[in-house]
């Protein structure tokens, strides 16, 4: 197989999205990927479509995107013959990847203490929801809670200061923690290059929520006051967003507004609120922010946003079009650069490339995601098993053929 990381054996033994992403980040770039799941059930992440949120579709998407790339090996851990397989397999590995709670390590011998030892080259990668250390170290969690709830993000995104915070949408978190672990693997990988030497390389969805919220959060540890909420026709009328005469959103943000404000009038046809006292000097829009809003309200409403997109870019107005998830699928930005690629093996499906890329290092085609236990017996032939030894260890339950 080609690829930056073809001669890379990664173990997938997560469950859900982001330590599964991860992996699949690693094996966009070439990583033989080996998912453990148990026999019969499979990852629970298997069941995430049947949920009554979900969007229906007759393709396992969750499913497909983020265990595309990956051979299932289906072991029961809890079985001595199963345990036995997965430490040989781990010996040859380079990347081990797990995102099970606490308790559940150390149950299956799982933890970085049980499994570097029994290979010194091995990159032990985890996620946990709220940190390797103190009191919810062992605490349950999804990106729902630890990353969008509990890191501020949620409370901070409302409607109005007085509006109920709003949900997250699936694996919001979850994906950008991935990267952050993916990140995490590349530093040990390297270090390794250096040293000779595994390790342990963490993250969580906690400390990834703080950081994609860092700006306000360093303001609290700077003191600043955050219980100033302001509303529409409160902020500044420049970034504000507008809904067209369609129905169609999009935010204004303007920033220079010395430079932007005249283009922004010309844009609009309004050259007359030049000279208007209201509107003369950036402190008088501040002033006005409300009265500026209603106005700009009733000229965006007087409009499709097809009209109005096609006036900011001859203006070179900074605005950003609030897309809906479908308008993806026909996206010439997104087409040209190829965001989405074709997956082999699911006519007429693509699917969603991850973000990194790196100049000469081609990632390999997106393949179908597997079926449970689709790869057990080819890996268990590769590890020395006999036939008979592999059909009974599907009799006993210990692997799912």
């Amino acid at each position: 197989m080609d690829g930056l990381f073809a001669d890379l054996l990664v173990i997938d033994c997560a469950s859900f999205i982001a330590g599964p992403a991860a992996a699949t980040m690693l094996a966009d770039f070439g990583a033989r990927e080996i998912k453990i799941e148990p026999p019969v059930t499979g990852d629970s992440y298997r069941q995430l479509k049947h949920l009554p949120s979900m969007p229906p579709s007759e393709h396992d998407y969750s499913w497909l995107l983020d265990n595309r790339n990956k051979e299932s090996l289906a072991l029961d851990l809890k079985q001595a013959p199963a345990r036995a397989i997965f430490e040989t397999l781990l010996k040859r590995c380079d990347v081990f990847i797990t995102n099970y709670p606490g308790p559940v390590r150390e149950k299956l011998r799982l933890r970085a203490d049980d499994l570097l030892p029994l290979n010194p080259r091995l990159i032990y990668a985890s996620i946990t929801p709220y940190g390797e250390s103190g009191p919810e170290k062992d605490r349950t969690g999804y990106d729902a809670t630890a990353w969008w709830a509990r890191s501020g993000l949620m409370d901070h995104v409302r409607a109005s200061p007085d509006a109920a915070p709003g949900l997250s949408v699936p694996g919001m978190g979850d994906h950008p923690t991935a990267a952050t672990l993916f990140a995490g693997i590349a530093a040990a990988l390297y270090r390794r290059e250096k040293t000779g030497k595994g390790g342990h390389v963490s993250t969580s969805l906690l400390a990834n929520g703080l950081w994609s919220n860092a700006v306000l959060v360093q303001a609290a540890l700077c003191g600043a006051d955050l219980g100033i909420r302001r509303g529409r026709g409160e902020r500044s009328a420049l970034t504000e967003l507008y809904c067209c005469k369609d129905g169609r959103w999009f935010m204004l943000v303007i920033i220079n507004d010395t430079r932007d404000w005249p283009r922004l009038l010309a844009c609009l046809g309004k050259g007359e609120w030049a000279s208007d006292p209201r509107f003369a000097t950036a402190d008088a829009r501040k002033a006005n922010a409300a009265y500026l809003v209603a106005l700009l309200e009733d000229v965006f409403a007087g409009d499709d946003w097809a009209h109005w997109q096609a006036c900011f870019e001859a203006a070179a107005i900074p605005v950003g079009a609030i897309s809906r998830t479908a308008d993806h699928i026909v996206d010439g930005q997104i087409a040209a650069n190829d965001f989405f690629r074709d997956i082999a093996g699911v006519a007429g499906v693509k699917t969603i490339d991850n973000p990194v890329q790196i100049a000469g290092c081609a990632k390999v085609p997106p393949r179908k995601a597997p079926d449970i236990g689709q790869h057990t017996s080819a890996i268990l032939r590769e590890l020395g098993l006999a036939q008979a030894e592999i059909a009974a260890l599907a009799e006993c339950g210990a692997a799912g053929l």
